[in-house]
């Protein structure tokens, strides 16, 4: 083999290791900067009102808190709280145990005659309380009210419109991914809430919608909640 051609492979030769040197350090340092989308647990507290004014729709709205479930991952958390007279948890656990979900909702949401009122500003407490403890084990919270949000019974149990903005915005400081979700009311109760919480909450965590509505609005929640 003659001094040219031993020198023009050594040129090719070289040429090619610099090539396969710099794809290897481009793999390399796209692996490092690939960014994996890591996979965050969601805790949703719902509140059903199972009042007078309510019952007309507490099945449907039974078959809605089942189907949100369904929908959820094995390793996220729920907690249901029931709203009447008083404000008090009925189930907490995974969303896919629909037989256990079924019990209590069946168990706990008939209409009680010597029960009066409706303590959504307990229930309200209540939810927020959990969201915080939730949000410090590493659950993306969230709330999904779902009732006609009259105002019966007790003030003192009821959501106090004049202070719970206010406690939201301090509640979003330490929980900024926290989503509200209110469902089934009348448009002009949902309207008052939008007007009220939108100057605290960014649009896309604070979710409306009346019965009529309900079908479309899990795809938004899920996008909320960042599924």
């Amino acid at each position: 083999m003659n001094k040219e051609v031993l020198t023009k492979r050594l040129y090719i030769l070289s040429a090619v290791i610099a090539v396969v040197a710099i794809v290897i350090y481009f793999v390399i340092f796209g692996i490092k900067n690939i960014k994996i989308n890591e996979f965050q647990p969601v805790a949703v507290t719902f509140l059903i009102d199972s009042s007078a004014s309510n019952q007309k729709n507490i099945e449907s709205q039974k078959r809605f808190v089942k189907q949100l479930c369904k929908n959820m991952d094995p390793e996220d958390k729920i907690k249901i709280i029931r709203v009447s007279e008083d404000a008090y948890l009925i189930y907490e656990g995974s969303p896919q145990d629909s037989a256990g979900i079924s019990k209590s909702l069946d168990s706990f949401t008939k209409f009680s005659p010597e029960e009066c009122g409706t303590a959504y500003g307990d229930a309200m407490k209540k939810a927020i309380g959990y969201c915080l403890v939730m949000k410090r084990d590493g659950y993306v919270p969230a709330v999904v009210t779902i009732g006609d949000l009259e105002n019966e019974g007790a003030t003192s149990k009821q959501l106090d419109w004049n202070t719970f903005p206010k406690n939201i915005q301090t509640t979003v400081k330490y929980v900024p991914d926290l989503t509200l979700m209110f469902v089934w009311a009348h448009p002009s109760k949902l309207d008052f809430v939008k007007n009220q919480l939108i100057p605290v909450m960014s649009e896309d965590k604070l979710i409306i919608a009346t019965e009529e509505m309900t079908g479309k609005v899990s795809k938004k929640f899920f996008k909320s909640i960042g599924r």
